[in-house]
Order: C-alpha cells, then sequence, then structure tokens
C-alpha cells in the first residue's frame, strides 16, 4: 500500500483524511434524502431553494443541493411510491430482520428514526428510539445538525445506559447513513447488537409514529422559541409519553406502566 501511496502522490494519512471526508458527506446525503421527503410531505410545493436555507446542509451548496433535488425525484413535488434506497450511494444496507418477526418482549426490538423540527427560520432534529413491544421511548436526542455523533449516537447510548439484557436485540431504522457509519456500526457490535433496515421508507412505521406525536401532540403545544427550550420541552415531552400517555395497542397504559406490569407479572 506504501507503494500505492507513493505512486499516486498522497501520504497514507491524507488518504485516510479524505475518505474519512467523503463517508461523512455519504452519511449526511443519504439522511438529507429521508428529511427532504418528510418536508415535501409536509410542504407539497416548497422549492429546493427554500428547503436548502431551511437545512442549510454544512457539506452541500445551493446549486448542488438543488441538483441533488432533482436526481433523486424531488423536483416539483415527492411521489408517494418513493421507494429509492441510499444503495445508489454505496452504502451499507442490512437486511429487514423483522420481516416475519413476531416480538414477545422488551429489549428484543427497538425501532428508531430522525426526524427535524423548524422554529422560525432554523430546523432542528429529533433522533427517538422505542422498544416497539412496550412502546417505551429508551433513548433520544436533539440537534442542530445531522451528524451521527449528535443524532444516533447520543441517543443509542442513552439507550444502552438505561436498559439491560438487550444482547441479541434487533436494533431496526430506515437506510439514513447515521445508521451504517462507523461509529454506530462500532457501538452496536461492542454490545451485540443486530442491525436491521426497511427496505422503503414507508416501512418503518412504528418510528415514524412517534416522531409525529412528540412533535405535533407535544412540541407544538409546547412552543419551543430556541434551541435550549427545545432541548428542554423535549425532554419532558418523552416524560409525559413515557409516564402518562395511555398507549391503545398495550391496554390503555402508559408504556411505563405497562412494563412495571410485566416485571410484576
Amino acid at each position: 500500500m506504501n507503494l500505492l501511496y507513493r505512486a499516486i502522490g498522497i501520504s497514507k494519512q491524507a488518504f485516510h483524511q479524505r475518505l474519512n471526508r467523503q463517508m461523512r458527506v455519504l452519511e449526511q446525503s443519504s439522511q438529507l434524502l429521508i428529511l427532504i421527503r418528510q418536508i415535501r410531505e409536509d410542504h407539497p410545493r416548497m422549492s429546493s431553494r427554500l428547503m436548502h436555507r431551511l437545512l442549510a446542509p454544512a457539506h452541500m451548496g445551493r446549486d448542488r443541493f438543488e441538483a441533488f433535488c432533482f436526481e433523486n425525484g424531488f423536483k416539483v413535488s415527492i411521489k408517494r411510491s418513493f421507494h429509492r434506497t441510499t444503495n445508489s450511494w454505496g452504502v451499507t444496507r442490512f437486511d429487514n430482520l423483522l420481516l416475519g418477526y413476531q416480538v414477545r418482549g422488551v429489549n428484543q426490538v427497538w425501532v428508531s428514526d430522525i426526524t427535524y423540527y423548524r422554529i422560525g427560520e432554523k430546523f432542528y432534529y429529533l433522533t427517538f428510539i422505542l422498544d416497539l413491544f412496550s412502546r417505551f421511548i429508551v433513548g433520544y436526542s436533539t440537534s442542530e445538525n445531522m451528524l451521527t455523533t449528535d443524532t444516533t449516537m447520543p441517543a443509542l447510548k442513552m439507550a444502552l445506559k438505561e436498559r439491560k439484557g438487550y444482547e441479541g436485540l434487533i436494533i431496526h431504522s430506515d437506510g439514513g447513513g447515521q445508521y451504517y457509519c462507523k461509529e454506530w456500526l462500532d457501538l452496536t457490535r461492542k454490545n451485540r447488537l443486530r442491525n436491521s433496515m426497511c427496505e422503503s421508507v414507508y416501512e418503518n412505521a412504528h418510528a415514524e409514529r412517534i416522531n409525529g406525536t412528540i412533535k405535533n401532540d407535544y412540541l407544538v403545544g409546547y412552543g419551543p422559541q430556541d434551541f435550549k427550550e427545545l432541548i428542554r420541552m423535549t425532554s419532558k415531552a418523552v416524560m409525559k409519553y413515557n409516564l402518562e400517555r395511555p398507549h391503545r395497542s398495550i391496554g390503555n397504559v402508559s408504556p411505563d406502566q405497562y412494563e412495571q406490569a410485566l416485571r410484576a407479572a
């Protein structure tokens, strides 16, 4: 390899630095597709230029962002049958381990997703990890950017700190770059979690539903005015959801009450 580095006129360190930069761009670009889809569902006629101003992706200028939207089918309005995955970007994909899988207890399957929350002309990002059996939010994060270190990583670290007995657990997500990057894979492998991804962006319904619940049923009513308030109010929303909100699929009790009943049984 040293001969190769010398032949192309680049040091080993510079080569790996460039590779890491390219991987970070891929991670953010694949997540952009998912967030653009969410925005277009809420605002079907929003232009690419306005979306760029709101999302403000650090790795992509306005013209490149507009071309990126056009290349991925977002020129005018999103099609409901959107099934593009991130395979065209040359990224890692995992099998959907939930197909035919029956969840029988807590800490067997966690589902996760990233969404946005708009305050004025600024977008922030919310990440939630939900226990599929009890509907308990086991981890979450609030961030000013889409970087893995500020979205999925702190949410998963929170879940791992709070939970026990999760070895062999399935962690299921969409194809966003934050769910296949090196940091994420190192953490899931270290804790013996099994990575799973949906084939279509519409096959992570439970995670997408919790996004809508926290955003529309709590945060919109709380009305955070800045990032600090959003952090505090997201924590409040998660606490209210976990401890107090009845959930029809678990017998009209809160996720916390349901888990307490399971432990007492």
